[in-house]
């Protein structure tokens, strides 16, 4: 567990401290507060754990053992465009490690990562449900199937910031 590059604002703060008092009585709470506190701040920095640790009085270890479990919570700022390609058995069959390696390539990031003006993020995940369009990727809520290598920089021009 190491410190991050944080820059939370007093307003996500409020909202953090909103939501644990809202949840805090519920049983189970600690699921429910580490999704509200990754919508809040977008991933969930050592911080903001320290934050719903002592606000819960339960260990800082209990809350990283929870997010850290779950590969829906995220350790590491995503970018503004969220990339995901499917590695599920269909598209990793067509070539969906050639479309990653691309990905990486043109974001000149790893899987994991995100870009240092904070555009993008590159993750992969085991199944979109669309395995008729093997490979798949998608970007934020735009799915894009039957991809070859070379049509991933024309894909992600549409994405970038002029």
């Amino acid at each position: 567990m190491e410190k991050s590059d944080f820059h939370g604002t007093q307003l996500q703060a409020e909202q953090l401290t909103e939501t644990i008092n809202r949840l805090k009585s519920e049983k189970g709470c600690l699921m429910h507060i580490l999704q509200e506190a990754q919508a809040i701040y977008g991933y969930l920095p050592i911080e903001v754990q320290s934050m719903i640790a002592e606000q819960l009085n339960i260990s800082l270890s209990e809350v990283y053992g929870v997010a850290t479990f779950y590969s829906q919570f995220s350790l590491k700022p995503k970018g503004k465009h969220r990339v995901s390609v499917c590695l599920g058995t269909a598209c990793y069959v067509k070539g969906a490690d050639k479309i990653l390696a691309e990905m990486e390539k043109q974001l000149g990031i790893k899987c994991g990562e995100c870009t240092e003006d904070g555009n993008f993020s590159i993750d992969s995940c085991r199944c979109v449900g669309a395995c008729g369009l093997a490979p798949v990727v998608t970007i934020d809520e735009d799915v894009y199937g039957k991809l070859t290598p070379d049509m991933v920089k024309g894909i992600l021009e549409k994405y970038k910031e002029n």
